[in-house]
């Protein structure tokens, strides 16, 4: 990615600069590419900054700014996220069109529904596809293709909220933890999670209170 001297570096945008935006921005720096990392919140953008110094060039998000550097990126990493809920289209199909043959999207949102308007699902048999001379990714449990390592990973973060709800049941450890209580989706067949119920047009409830009446 980092091109030779008198090369040009390949041009990688990351669209959103959560967890996994911000990591992958991260390694394509490394690897000393030109990055451009995309987000809504200003003040995340500012985190990125104080950290890379310059290296990572931040962006707040909106269709203009999206549209003229994608045009001349060599890949593109979908990492928005609503958590629960469907991820926004950012990336339409006009913009797709306008990028460079042989470009590269790779859309981990694709769990959500996508980001990018010509993604849909592809299988770790079978991960890529070309449309408008693009190739897109969008594998869904990207992880799964590490699996021993990712869960290793998912269960470093899972197993305490796990020994919470073995020590104190699920009502008492989602009293004694927001965090636990908000990860929540369903309760006894009743939605918990506002914007998955939203997505699919239900009504959701309280956790705490539902697990504790």
């Amino acid at each position: 990615m980092g091109g030779a001297p008198g090369v040009r570096p390949a041009k990688v945008v990351v669209l959103g600069a959560g967890n996994v935006g911000w990591n992958a921005a991260w390694i394509a720096a490394g690897m000393e590419a030109e990055v451009v990392l995309f987000d809504k919140n200003i003040d995340r953008l500012r985190w990125v900054d104080q950290i890379q110094k310059g290296r990572v060039v931040t962006l707040a998000s909106n269709r203009g700014a999206i549209e003229r550097n994608i045009a001349d990126a060599d890949l593109v990493i979908g990492a928005v996220l609503v958590a629960g809920g469907r991820a926004p289209v950012v990336v339409s199909e006009d913009m797709v069109r306008s990028m460079k043959p042989g470009a590269v999207i790779v859309d981990v949102a694709i769990d959500q529904g996508g980001c990018v308007e010509t993604i849909h699902e592809t299988t770790h048999n079978d991960p890529v596809y070309n449309l408008h001379g693009v190739l897109h990714y969008g594998v869904g449990n990207m992880p799964g293709a590490v699996p021993h390592t990712s869960t290793y990973a998912l269960t470093n973060a899972t197993l305490p909220y796990q020994l919470e709800v073995a020590m104190f049941g699920a009502g008492g450890a989602a009293r004694r933890d927001a965090a636990l209580a908000h990860g929540i989706n369903t309760v006894a067949g009743q939605l918990t999670n506002g914007p998955a119920a939203e997505a699919l047009g239900m009504s959701s409830g309280d956790p705490v209170a539902l697990l504790t009446r």
